[in-house]
């Protein structure tokens, strides 16, 4: 007869089962590659922003233009008052076309004074050099166009080229600004040479000094 296994202290067929509280872990979480790809791009936009500002803060800021500033029409700045009482009135004037370009502006104004026949020309040019130094240049190219007097007084360098009976030319650097101003005596002349009509007998010995005169007022003008 086959008895059945002891409850106690035998080895049959007893099991036993541990119940737990605790769930089992659950499986590893990946990060989806788009948000490594969205962070990626987030980090390199502000790397590239943090860079770019930290590059235009070193870029040296553009040289002082003293207050100077392109001008629409120069020929409504330059009076020519103190001209005009050595040379008599003027008798018409005619903008040129200019440069407006970012390294430089340019402009000029041409003037007559008394009739074209037996009265003088009158030119006024402005540049303004908006990224690089005139002043290495400006005395030697003085000299090239025969402007050897030297005079004080009138922005930061002046030269003056006396042209005797027929007028005379001057150039002035004032830091980042060359302007030049020139009088020539207009007069129409025959085959030989010979002066046609009767030129007025104008005493021009003298002209740089209304020549500097109308030079400082339109300088001022150009600052306004």
């Amino acid at each position: 007869m086959i008895s059945e296994p002891e409850l106690d202290g035998g080895d049959g067929f007893v099991t036993s089962e541990v119940l737990t509280e605790t769930p089992p872990p659950a499986p590893p979480r990946t990060r989806r590659p788009w948000l490594w790809a969205l962070g990626g791009a987030v980090l390199a936009s502000a790397v590239w922003g943090g860079g770019l500002y930290a590059y235009e803060k070193r870029q040296p800021p553009g040289p002082d233009l003293g207050g100077y500033k392109a001008v629409d029409d120069l020929c409504a700045i330059a009076e020519f008052k103190a001209l005009s009482g050595v040379l008599g009135e003027s008798s018409g004037d005619a903008m040129t076309a200019g440069m407006d370009d970012p390294a430089v502006f340019e402009t000029s104004c041409p003037t007559m004074f008394g009739p074209p026949e037996s009265g003088f020309s009158v030119s006024l040019t402005y540049t303004l050099h908006k990224v690089s130094d005139p002043g290495p240049e400006f005395e030697a190219r003085a000299k090239y166009y025969g402007l050897s007097t030297p005079v004080d007084g009138i922005g930061e360098k002046a030269f003056f080229g006396d042209r005797g009976e027929d007028g005379g030319e001057f150039r002035v650097l004032d830091g980042q600004v060359e302007i030049t101003l020139s009088v020539y005596r207009q007069y129409e002349t025959d085959e030989e040479g010979n002066p046609l009509g009767d030129p007025k007998p104008i005493d021009l010995s003298g002209i740089e000094v209304p020549m500097t005169q109308d030079l400082l007022a339109v300088m001022a003008a150009l600052k306004k």
